[in-house]
């Protein structure tokens, strides 16, 4: 066993966890994770991590090492990186955490074709609105809708996501059409579960905002069905144009209040900060940000 492969698997064992966690992120038997930190704890002749039955903690050493490692690695991935040879393709195992609605609708399509263009790559994708902590999943980068934070992780801004208000011809047609962001206490808004039952912030056009709280007969976790409950009549929904964009170009919906849409977001590509971006990740975020571009297609 190399000192550098005991290295890489104290760092996974660090970042996962635990020894299990590094274990399944390595697709390895546990008691071959446990034997290479047995044998990199004996070759220093100091102990890395304490551990007890019920939970696991670096020690001083172990921070240090930790430390040291992590650099280590990350520069010798990136002397590989630079000396690798542009046109050799891509392989290995490129795990992405990506948004449902947004992953299956504009991701998948981009997949496809970036897989088309390296045939060697595979691909370990997890689809769900849910931020998974990547150093703990294991996930090279996630794609994530979001003002974002500050936070442990790099990221890169792949495209801006618009937001708007949307209501169908029919329910228009029924309850009027609202002029300014504070007639729509007197509408239905189908609402996204992780807004909850709150007021919606919108632009009051005088660099303000408005405070909007209106009756809420629908809420979901999932963008595509309240745009199809809005396509149906049942209210007006806000929500992003890259799930609503099909039926706003089939008139199922109208947008409304477009001077007063809810704040822009952005789609990113983020991934941890203590983490050197193998190639075949940096390769992925170029290919998706020239596809999508400063105006995405559904936006055109």
């Amino acid at each position: 066993m190399s000192s550098f492969e005991e290295m890489q698997t104290f760092v996974r064992i660090v970042e996962a966890g635990s020894i299990s966690r590094a274990a399944e992120q390595l697709g390895m038997a546990k008691s071959g994770v446990s034997r290479r930190l047995a044998e990199l704890e004996n070759r220093l002749g100091v102990r890395l991590i304490t551990r007890t039955t019920r939970r696991s903690s670096l020690t001083e050493a172990g921070r240090s090492f930790y430390a040291g490692a992590v650099k280590l690695l990350a520069d010798v991935a990136e002397l590989e990186a630079s000396t690798a040879d542009a046109e050799v393709s891509l392989e290995g195992t490129l795990r992405i955490a990506v948004p449902l609605s947004f992953g299956l609708a504009h991701l998948a399509p981009a997949i496809e074709q970036f897989l088309r263009e390296h045939p060697g790559l595979k691909l370990d994708i997890d689809f769900s609105d849910r931020q998974v902590d990547l150093v703990e999943r294991g996930v090279d980068l996630a794609i994530r809708i979001a003002r974002l934070e500050d936070s442990n992780l790099q990221a890169r801004r792949l495209c801006p996501i618009r937001m708007l208000l949307g209501a169908s011809p029919a329910y228009l047609e029924a309850h009027g059409c609202p002029r300014h962001p504070g007639e729509l206490a007197e509408h239905r808004l189908l609402r996204y579960a992780a807004a909850g039952r709150g007021a919606i912030r919108l632009p009051d056009g005088r660099g303000g905002e408005t405070l909007v709280q209106a009756e809420a007969p629908v809420i979901a976790n999932n963008g595509d069905f309240l745009t199809d409950m809005a396509a149906a009549g049942h209210g007006i929904v806000v929500i992003p144009s890259f799930i609503a964009w099909r039926a706003l170009a089939a008139g199922e919906l109208v947008e409304i209040l477009p001077a007063h849409a809810p704040e822009a977001l952005s789609a990113w590509a983020v991934w941890p900060r203590n983490r050197y971006l193998a190639r075949r990740a940096r390769l992925f975020i170029d290919f998706l940000a020239d596809r999508f571009g400063a105006q995405p297609y559904w936006d055109a």
